[in-house]
């Protein structure tokens, strides 16, 4: 790369103005003083100053900005603000954001340079979530809610992909409020499905791209450079739909964790926790690194321990159920099913694939949730940590599960949120597969590198 194209890129100036910099001896390469604009370098192995100042080149560039309303999803604009131009004033020159969103919408968007990861973003065969909380004009009955996640027609040749719905949103403003989770980047596409329903956008926002959730802390208007770990989330949002396909192939059994895996609730356990030692008078500050001691054991298994580590003077029986009368109606109000299980389960068994639940929960909440969602009738198994010896990441209850399910460990697939699970379910000599869950995002790349498979959600397996 010639001298004066990487430090135009390094945003020092343009190529006219870094000449003059050149000129006036205020560069510096491998310690010596570099007046010729023609040479070049290479920026992985020679140290450039500039004003004694080194740079480190990368070649791409990824932010995060939470988008305000009023402000256009483009580079230029004669007319309008763009978020480009909220941008710090050292970016490089070639960003663009990803995708884009409505004049009128808020929230997450991606900028960067980096073509090929904004094409794997965006391609519909990849079908990347996005996810947006609105606020509408008036509630969604039952059947709106079946209808988006069926698919609806928005006046374009085919109808919307399945959908997610989410109602139970914990928002401190009064109205009606769900999360919708869509699959595609069709124009207006989140108003124009909610007016398929007879419904109305009063206020939108994009709260999640694939893997990557909006920051809280970011306000409105403000942006920076994604972390690591970020853009490392952001790159594993584009899971093909062949890998899925690959997944289930000549498998006679799926059996799933449940809490994180099937439905969103490990957040849960954390509230319920707190809130029961309270009455104790016991303070909890660090509910993740109590959960994280607790990962696997059975629910017999937890109150054992609680026993023995806090002064809880109530029997072991008496601690269970109370947690189950805690959980009871949180899970009936408060907890949904992960995006696409329904239909991935109606799929399975059109299939002739049995289904099972390996869970650490206790058999009556496990009762009340597949209640509660429709589900009884969908699994021909449910195993429970009262019903095996050792909790994971023991083996022990995936393969109990496969022997009533009467299939043999290697034909199975398991779903698993958390590393003991997953441990589990490999130690089973069962393929398994890695679920998103936001409570468990910090082991993400130890999930990905030890699962056979990793996903967001349960559509395209089929």
């Amino acid at each position: 790369m010639r001298l004066d194209k990487f430090l135009a890129e390094m945003n020092i100036g343009t190529r006219k103005e870094v000449k003059k910099y050149l000129k006036d001896s205020r560069v510096v390469v491998d310690g010596q003083i570099e007046k010729r604009p023609e040479i070049h370098i290479d920026p992985q192995k020679n140290q450039i100053l500039f004003d004694h100042k080194a740079f480190v080149y990368s070649k791409y560039e990824y932010y995060i900005l939470n988008k305000p309303a009023g402000v256009i999803s483009a580079t230029k604009d004669s007319l309008s603000q763009t978020v480009i131009d909220l941008l710090p004033e050292n970016h490089k020159k070639d960003l663009f954001p990803v995708g884009r969103l409505d004049a009128d919408t808020e929230g997450l968007l991606i900028i960067t340079n980096d073509g090929e990861l904004s094409h794997r973003l965006l391609s519909p065969k990849k079908h990347v979530s996005k996810t947006y909380l609105l606020k509408t004009a008036s509630p969604l009955t039952a059947g709106d809610i079946e209808l988006l996640e069926t698919g609806v027609d928005i006046g374009d040749e085919e109808k919307t992909l399945p959908a997610f719905v989410n109602p139970y949103v914990n928002i401190n403003e009064s109205g009606n409020w769900i999360e919708l989770t869509i699959h595609e980047g069709r124009f207006h596409q989140v108003k124009r499905m909610l007016k398929a329903v007879n419904n109305e956008v009063l206020f939108l926002k994009r709260i999640r791209f694939g893997n990557l959730s909006l920051d809280p802390l970011l306000d409105v208007g403000q942006c920076r450079p994604l972390t690591a770990e970020e853009l490392h989330l952001l790159q594993n949002s584009a899971i093909t739909q062949q890998k899925k396909k690959d997944l289930i192939r000549d498998k006679e059994a799926v059996i799933f964790d449940l809490d994180g895996t099937m439905i969103d609730s490990m957040w849960l356990w954390a509230d319920i926790d707190r809130e029961y030692l309270g009455r104790f008078g016991i303070p909890l500050d660090d509910p993740k690194e109590l959960q994280c001691r607790i990962e696997g054991m059975s629910f017999h298994e937890t109150a054992v321990y609680f026993k023995e580590h806090f002064p809880i003077p109530d029997s072991i029986e008496q601690m269970k159920k109370d947690w189950n009368a805690m959980a009871y109606d949180k899970y009936a109000t408060q907890v949904p099913l992960k995006e696409g299980v329904k239909s991935f389960l109606s799929g399975c068994l059109r299939r002739g694939i049995r289904l099972g639940i390996a869970t650490s929960n206790s058999r009556e909440l496990v009762s009340n949730i597949l209640k509660v969602h429709g589900l009884e009738d969908y699994f021909s198994c449910i195993m429970t940590g009262s019903d095996i010896k050792c909790g994971k990441p023991a083996p022990d209850i995936y393969l109990a599960c496969a022997d009533k399910l009467n299939v043999s460990p290697s034909s199975c697939l398991v779903f698993e949120d958390i590393m003991p699970g997953l441990t589990a379910g490999k130690c089973a000599g069962m393929t398994i597969c890695a679920v998103a869950d936001e409570y468990s995002s910090d082991t993400l790349q130890e999930k990905i590198d030890f699962a056979d498979g990793y996903i967001d959600n349960y559509y395209d397996f089929f």
